[in-house]
């Protein structure tokens, strides 16, 4: 099995309760030093164990085995499918990415999930009073509120919110009955969770994206801000908000994307925290503005045209003709020039390849700016179906 977590949400203890459950012997390695002469003396170990006059199952637990590459993964497959040892393995990366398939499909994912603060405060009652590993009877008289805070500042990470306690109980044992700013410096600023390239930070970039999608501009503030507090590239962000803009509102309102490229333009030249107000008012901007994906859309379709039908002839009445030689093959023949005609549009002359007149990629959403372009371009699209052809639209 695989426990997928962030740290400090149980899964090395998880993996030592399935052990002791199971009476089985209990290896561990840390796949960071790890390589595959240990794996070998696992698996002897292991073999050993069930032959013994008193025969016993192995669970192996391999801490941060994403850290592990294909051929140190693809070693363990025998051992685990025919039963030599149990594997655990503990990991705060998503394994679809980081396991092979050939693993993977072998293992049953176990989701562990940050801890609540009524988690954590349960476990640091527990912790105070522990005559074995407790912090003492002085520790267990700090104020009820300092417990919640310190449960908050632990952000779900059991490990964390036990450093924080004991650095807390050793303080308050020390100096006796102080005052919150003896607490606020054993806290400090505080920290959340966040990755500068893992899911916690994609998810995060994600968030935002579909909060500025759906238009709430609070929602996309927040994710914004908590991606500045855990100490995102700003520049990143910047950039992540042009193609959001491009996306997503497109032609409904093209100022979104000039107001996000500014905002990355003024990041560049003030930097962080004056630029950051700069990104906050471009996101703001492209959450409230009226959204077309017209355009994105459109160009998949010209693209998929473009890879179903291959390499088309270009007209010849739209060919270049430089020469007296392409003149007399036809290049260029039959070519009316817009701006001679009235309205500065040629009625009926097309430009696509011969199999695609009347294909239509482009769909104005008739939101923002773009109800007007689909009123424009209504009126074009019946003046340009061609005069000799009458193909409907696909």
């Amino acid at each position: 099995m695989i426990f997928w977590g962030p740290p400090g949400t149980g899964k090395t203890t998880l993996a030592r309760l399935v052990a002791q459950y199971s009476d089985a012997e209990f290896l561990t390695l840390s796949a960071v030093m790890a390589g595959v002469k240990d794996i070998r003396e696992a698996v002897a170990k292991a073999q050993e164990s069930l032959h013994a006059s008193l025969p016993k199952r192995t669970v192996l637990f391999i801490d941060e085995i994403h850290r592990f590459n294909k051929g140190q993964q693809d070693a363990l497959l025998p051992f685990v499918e025919d039963g030599t040892l149990t594997l655990v393995g503990a990991t705060t990366e998503n394994p679809s990415f980081e396991l092979n398939g050939a693993l993977l499909s072998r293992l049953r994912v176990f989701v562990l999930r940050p801890l609540s603060e009524s988690d954590i405060e349960e476990l640091f009652s527990r912790a105070l009073i522990d005559a074995e590993r407790g912090l003492g009877e002085g520790a267990g008289t700090m104020p009820e509120q300092w417990l919640q805070s310190l449960a908050m500042a632990a952000d779900g990470d059991a490990r964390r919110g036990l450093i924080l306690l004991e650095t807390a109980a050793e303080m308050w044992q020390a100096f006796g009955d102080q005052d919150d700013s003896l607490l606020e410096k054993i806290i400090g600023r505080g920290w959340r969770r966040f990755d500068k390239q893992g899911d916690a930070f994609y998810d995060q970039i994600s968030a935002l994206h579909k909060a500025v999608r759906g238009s709430d501009p609070d929602a996309a503030l927040y994710w914004y801000a908590r991606m500045l507090d855990g100490g995102a590239d700003v520049t990143y962000i910047a950039r992540r908000v042009v193609r959001m803009t491009i996306e997503d509102i497109g032609l409904a309102d093209p100022r979104a994307q000039s107001i996000a490229l500014h905002a990355w333009d003024t990041y560049e030249r003030l930097g962080s925290p004056e630029g950051d107000l700069a990104v906050a008012q471009a996101i703001v901007y492209a959450a409230v503005a009226s959204k077309s994906n017209a355009v994105y859309s459109g160009f998949q379709a010209a693209t998929a045209a473009v890879r179903q039908h291959g390499s088309l002839e270009v007209p010849m009445h739209i060919r270049n003709a430089p020469t007296k030689l392409m003149k007399d093959l036809g290049y260029a023949s039959g070519y009316r020039y817009d701006h001679d005609e009235a309205g500065a549009h040629a009625e009926g002359q097309t430009f696509l390849p011969d199999p695609l007149i009347g294909s239509v990629f482009y769909h104005p959403s008739g939101r923002g700016l773009e109800s007007k372009i689909a009123q424009r371009l209504n009126v074009l699209r019946r003046q340009g179906k061609p005069l000799d052809k009458n193909k409907g639209g696909t």
